[in-house]
């Protein structure tokens, strides 16, 4: 608390100036940082995962029990943040969550039991939900100052540096430790978290009419309410997908179909990779297509391919379903935040992005379980199933009402 008052004291207040367009492309520019940062730092811990658990003798299930830790870190920072976010501002929310973020990934490799493992991911898991929560209620104020739905950039900034992060853990697989890898990550995070940090601490958030008027948690009623957990839902389904290509790919490839490991750690790159050209995609297509056309193609087109990506019988083919995955998974969890931050504020956010991220990290401990249970290609259906939910509630949802000017 002492930290975010002090960081709270270094952001300039008042409105004039805020909402002035020379200050909106620093404040862009940083928080794109920030989606960057929290993707690479993200998949770098992912594509490590395997080696991890060979390190702390997991079964799949002791695995997912483990992952369960940033699960409950993550969900109960959500909770949390959306206040925080509203007493000191998203701004410094951010830049604490990203140093603690960047601290917190030194951790895993350092444990050698399941248990132990389960207990540093819990800080992870913390650190990871804060930032979430945060800079994505920082990003729907610049949306709505901006007046365009640039939303999916921000989110493809996370995706590319999934990407970078996914295919630099391929690279260095064979030659580095994860505690010499990990540690290098906490490094280059506290270098980007100071110079993007700088940048929002010396800018207020925008201050637009939604900003100004939108309800607290506790006030959140009625069809506002609705909409906002039904957006969260929307959320969670496509995420749950992201956790389990995120967790459970590479180790599909390569020990279900028997992928160099080198190849298996690209698997989630090409994820990331297809995610990104969706999202930077995602601005033209959701003025073309509108929000509803968007979540319906989106996650019609993420269960075909999530489909051919758990059943195929070749790695090839694996790879080939998880792009067409990532493509149709793209647009859809920014648009379920933002809808939801456009309605409520930081408290929308919160909402949505604890379902949302709740199944991004709830989804990989199921899996695991399923897996023991019955197989985990049988288990990354269940991924398909939710895509193809979410398509559905989002065309359920076509008629819904949202606050004018959104």
């Amino acid at each position: 608390m002492p930290l975010l008052n002090k960081l709270r004291t270094a952001v300039p207040g008042g409105p004039g100036g805020n909402t002035a367009p020379p200050s909106l492309s620093p404040l862009r520019a940083a928080l794109t940082l920030f989606f960057a940062l929290d993707g690479f730092i993200f998949a770098g811990w992912v594509v490590r995962i395997p080696a991890i658990k060979e390190q702390t003798g997991s079964s799949a299930s002791d695995l997912g029990l483990a992952l369960l830790g940033v699960s409950a870190g993550a969900v109960v920072t959500m909770t949390l943040t959306g206040r925080l976010c509203r007493r000191f501002g998203s701004h410094p929310v951010t830049v604490a969550s990203g140093a603690l973020l960047a601290l917190s990934i030194a951790l895993p490799p350092l444990t050698h039991s399941a248990l132990t493992l389960g207990l540093v991911l819990l800080a992870f898991g913390a650190a990871y939900g804060g930032i979430n929560v945060a800079m994505n209620s920082a990003a729907v104020d610049l949306v709505a100052a901006m007046r365009r739905p640039v939303m999916p950039s921000f989110h493809a900034a996370f995706s590319l540096g999934g990407m970078i992060g996914a295919g630099l853990g391929g690279l260095v697989a064979g030659g580095l430790s994860p505690t010499a890898h990990l540690l290098g990550l906490t490094g280059i995070g506290l270098l980007v978290t100071a110079a993007a940090g700088r940048v929002l601490l010396r800018h207020a958030a925008p201050v637009t009419g939604r900003t100004a008027t939108a309800p607290g948690p506790r006030r959140l009623q009625g069809r506002t309410r609705q909409l906002v957990v039904l957006f969260g839902v929307i959320a969670l389904c496509t995420a749950y997908g992201e956790g389990a290509m995120a967790d459970w790919g590479a180790l599909h490839l390569e020990q279900d179909l028997h992928a160099h490991p080198g190849i298996a750690a690209a698997g989630y790159s090409l994820f990331a990779l297809a995610m990104t050209a969706g999202r930077l995609s995602g601005t033209a297509l959701l003025e073309r297509l509108g929000q509803t056309r968007t979540l319906v193609a989106g996650g019609t087109t993420a269960a075909a391919g999530m489909l051919l990506g758990a059943l195929a019988p070749t790695a090839w083919l694996a790879l080939l379903g998880f792009a067409v995955a990532g493509l149709g998974l793209a647009n859809i969890f920014p648009v379920a935040v933002a809808r939801a931050g456009a309605l409520a504020g930081p408290g929308g956010v919160a909402a949505a992005s604890t379902l949302g991220y709740g199944g991004m990290l709830l989804g990989p401990p199921t899996i695991g379980f399923l897996a023991d249970w019955f197989s985990l290609p049988v288990a990354l259906t269940t991924v398909a199933a939710l895509a193809g939910g979410a398509a559905l509630i989002g065309y359920s949802a076509r008629n819904a009402s949202v606050p004018r000017g959104d």
